[in-house]
């Protein structure tokens, strides 16, 4: 692994930063050990802080217009960007002529190009000229592995003494991956040690050492690359927790990831995020969201495993009514409920700690 940070990144978000198809974007703002991030490009929010825009907190990441805009202004700060990273994260990943251009024009500006989109930066014959004749790299992230070194399930999971703990939830983009970020921090914090096995682009993008692309997989292998992750990790690191970033959602009918993580990754518990205010499943009108309890029950059904807490996702919601969902949500189902961007994943972690305590009799 490349020592980290690796460069000073401008993140690509082009009239998505205030939509969930910014969801890479997003958690680069909050949280990378890759980069360190100096800017975001989206001309609906130029001028703006990213951090203020995101969660109201400000975080010195300003937002431009263009490209050409955020490299000047690094540069003129002495801390010249390295890096562009695409943020956006649209459905079916593919390249548009914004993303394009921005490309053509980072590698003019002798920038890296890093890119989770399915569709290939490095496909592009007159890009892949660009970059080869500036000496830029290229890393399209959801490129596969040569199937030589991909790998079967094998059973070794079931070697794995760290208590693992998969963050599932009831829909893409909701927030799995930030939850999980969150509950390690306060892992950390509580004095235990703790591993993330990223599962997406954007996991890889904030440096998850142990990371697998889950959705551009090839699917005979979708089993076998989880469990040999998490293996890997144990066998390296041996936390006391392995925390597995969930992907879609069991029901959602266009991204049902969360089924190979409750069969390969084999988690002892299940944090499930959940937004209150969401009718229909992201991306999908007349698609409607099954309710909390019936996703609880399918997890229960699948995977034999309690879901433990659930983590809440306040899109929709201001000051006392995120308080009030969560309660709500306590009193329905009697699970601990908590928003991890507003009160953390102190609750979560108790929950935790129990769990460990018992396992240790």
């Amino acid at each position: 692994m490349n020592s980290m940070p690796e460069g000073n990144a401008i993140v690509f978000c082009e009239g998505a930063f205030l939509s969930t198809y910014g969801k890479t974007a997003h958690g680069l703002v909050r949280f990378t050990r890759r980069y360190h991030v100096l800017s975001v490009v989206d001309s609906q929010c130029a001028g703006m802080d990213a951090g203020v825009v995101l969660d109201g907190k400000y975080t010195g990441i300003a937002i431009f217009a263009s490209v050409e805009e955020a490299v000047v202004a690094s540069r003129e700060e002495g801390n010249p960007a390295t890096h562009l990273v695409i943020g956006i994260a649209p459905d079916g990943g593919g390249i548009t002529d914004s993303i394009q251009a921005a490309v053509s024009k980072a590698i003019e500006l002798l920038l890296n190009i890093d890119s989770g989109l399915h569709d290939f930066i490095s496909s592009i014959p007159e890009l892949k000229a660009m970059a080869e004749k500036n000496s830029i790299s290229i890393r399209d992230i959801r490129k596969t592995p040569p199937r030589s070194e991909l790998h079967a399930f094998t059973g070794k999971i079931s070697e794995v003494t760290s208590i693992k703990i998969a963050v599932l939830g009831t829909d893409s983009a909701i927030g799995k991956r930030t939850t999980a970020w969150k509950i390690i921090e306060s892992l950390n914090r509580a004095g235990f040690s703790a591993q993330l096995i990223g599962t997406g682009q954007t996991a890889w993008m904030q440096g998850a050492e142990y990371s697998i692309i889950l959705d551009s997989l090839i699917n005979d292998f979708v089993s076998g690359e989880i469990e040999n992750a998490v293996w890997k990790c144990w066998k390296e690191k041996k936390p006391d927790f392995i925390v597995i970033e969930g992907q879609g959602s069991l029901m959602n009918p266009a991204y049902p990831g969360g089924f190979e993580i409750l069969a390969a990754g084999r988690p002892d518990g299940i944090i499930l995020q959940h937004a209150p205010t969401r009718t229909e499943y992201d991306g999908f009108p007349g698609y409607p969201l099954h309710s909390l309890e019936k996703q609880i029950h399918a997890i229960d059904f699948l995977s034999g495993k309690p879901v433990l807490a659930i983590t809440v996702n306040h899109e929709g919601l201001k000051g006392q009514e995120i308080v009030a969902a969560c309660k709500a949500i306590t009193r329905k189902i009697n699970l601990p409920a908590v928003d991890p961007l507003i009160e953390g994943c102190d609750k979560i972690v108790s929950v935790l700690k129990k769990m460990k305590e018992s396992f240790n009799q």
